[in-house]
């Protein structure tokens, strides 16, 4: 059987990122893929999160040992595929994830050391958020910095707007990380983790890649806009709108020329 998976077309959705929310544009809406087996949808997965941990590299993420980003698995739902300890994100391939369950063991992966970090945040959010299908946290220059200040982001543009009311700050040197940090993130679709960084969930390895890219770039725009002036924001009617219209859709197809472009430079992260 082809490893290949099935694409079916899906119905147009309006565009999220529009300069003028009140009057949406529809655009042409790329088929998501539909897999003829398990097996098919879990190396796609895998391969998606490869995928994330080079582009990850690229954009400069990567802080030594730390940072970790996982997909749940589609059979066993309550196991999910992450990063190895202490290995370059810049190298990972698919076949170099590594499986746990939720009490943080390995049941699969050519690795013996445990990624306590990894385990301590990743488990409860899955096991508590059954939408999720990935989370990624690592700890991106703009987003530390943004997260020592204490303060949400301010919608002041389209891309920060789709974070508009969803996401909230969390301490989690005063209050922990696990179950804590966990129902913290509530409905929200990222965390900001005082003096930490950026964390960002989804209902696809894509769609958490994106909003954390997007987000990093949010907290570096604004530090810029604010460091030469105070910023206008889009007002609370035209950000909310925004940040509504924004579903996990949008930030799979957000992922897609990332995904595209890493794959045509380093096809190799697909083995």
């Amino acid at each position: 059987m082809s490893s290949q998976p099935v694409f079916i077309p899906q119905p147009a959705a309006p565009s999220t990122l529009l300069a003028n929310p009140t009057a949406p544009t529809p655009i042409a809406r790329p088929p998501q893929p539909v897999f003829a087996s398990v097996e098919d949808e879990r190396r796609h997965r895998k391969q998606k999160l490869a995928a994330a941990f080079r582009i990850f590299s690229k954009l400069g993420f990567q802080e030594g040992v730390m940072g970790h980003f996982s997909v749940r698995d589609p059979e066993k739902t309550d196991h999910y595929w992450a990063n190895p300890y202490a290995t370059d994100f810049g190298s990972i391939k698919a076949s170099d994830l590594v499986l746990y369950n939720f009490d943080g063991q390995i049941v699969e992966g050519n690795t013996r050391f445990i990624h306590r970090g990894n385990t301590v945040l990743h488990i409860p959010i899955l096991k508590t958020r059954p939408d999720v299908i990935a989370a990624a946290h690592t700890h991106s220059v703009h987003g530390r910095a943004w997260s020592s200040l204490g303060r949400l982001l301010d919608p002041l543009s389209a891309e920060s707007s789709v974070f508009y009311q969803k996401h909230a700050i969390y301490d989690s040197y005063e209050h922990g990380e696990g179950y804590t940090l966990a129902n913290a993130i509530g409905e929200n679709r990222a965390l900001l983790l005082k003096n930490h960084g950026i964390l960002t969930v989804g209902q696809s390895v894509d769609e958490a890649a994106y909003l954390f890219i997007s987000m990093e770039k949010a907290a570096q725009a604004q530090l810029l806009a604010e460091a030469v002036g105070t910023p206008q924001r889009i007002n609370h009617q035209h950000a909310e709108e925004i940040s509504q219209r924004f579903q996990p859709y949008i930030g799979w197809l957000n992922f897609q020329p990332m995904f595209q472009s890493i794959v045509r430079e380093q096809p190799d992260l697909l083995d």
